[in-house]
C-alpha cells in the first residue's frame, strides 16, 4: 500500500514495478534500466513475473451497489482476459472467465499461474478514487460506500481473495 498525495509520482512507481519485473518486458530492461543502480545489480526477481494491473479509475461508481459491483467485475474480467492474451505461451491451462464473477475467473487465472514457473504481480491503482468517488456520490453517499466496503460488500470481498491468493497461491 503506497499512500501518497495526489500528483506525487504513485501511478509512475506502478509502471517502474512492472516494467522491472515483468516476463514480457525483459527485452527492455537494458535500455530501462541499464544506467541505472538498479540495472547494474538487479534483483534476482527482475522481470520474472507475470504483471497484471488493475485501476479502478476506469470502474463506473456510479449507480446502486449491483451496477458498481458489475462494473467492477467487469474491469476484474477484462485485465484477466487481457493478461492471458499476453502471456498464453507462458501460462499452462485454460484459464475460464466467469463473465458475473471476476473472483472465479481470477481463481482460475492463478490456477494456471501456479502450474508454471512464475507468480503473479498484482499492481492495482487508483483504489482510493475509486472508493472516493463511490463515497461522494450524492445520490446514495455512505450508505452506499458502506455496503460495497463493509461486511461482505464486493471491494471488502475482493480484497479478501488478494489476500489469499498471496497465502501460497499464486500471488506475490
Amino acid at each position: 500500500l503506497l499512500l501518497r498525495p495526489r500528483r506525487f509520482g504513485k501511478s509512475l512507481w506502478l509502471s517502474t514495478l512492472e516494467n522491472y519485473y515483468d516476463l514480457a518486458r525483459a527485452d527492455a530492461f537494458d535500455d530501462l534500466f541499464g544506467q541505472l543502480a538498479i540495472g547494474r545489480a538487479p534483483t534476482p526477481r527482475r522481470n520474472g513475473y507475470f504483471v497484471m494491473s488493475w485501476n479502478f479509475s476506469t470502474v463506473d461508481p456510479v449507480g446502486d451497489t449491483e451496477a458498481i459491483r458489475g462494473a467492477l467485475h467487469r474491469h476484474i474480467n477484462v485485465q484477466i482476459a487481457a493478461t492471458v492474451a499476453k502471456y498464453r505461451d507462458q501460462l499452462h491451462g485454460e484459464v475460464q472467465v466467469h463473465p458475473d464473477d471476476a473472483l472465479v475467473s481470477f481463481q482460475s487465472l492463478l490456477a494456471a499461474v501456479s502450474a508454471s514457473a512464475h507468480r503473479l504481480y498484482l499492481l492495482i491503482d487508483e483504489y482510493d478514487n475509486f472508493a472516493n468517488e463511490v463515497l461522494a456520490s450524492r445520490d446514495r453517499g455512505e450508505d452506499r460506500y458502506h455496503e460495497l466496503v463493509g461486511g461482505e460488500g464486493v471491494i471488502k470481498t475482493v480484497f479478501k481473495a488478494i489476500k489469499a491468493a498471496a497465502e501460497g497461491r499464486g500471488l506475490d
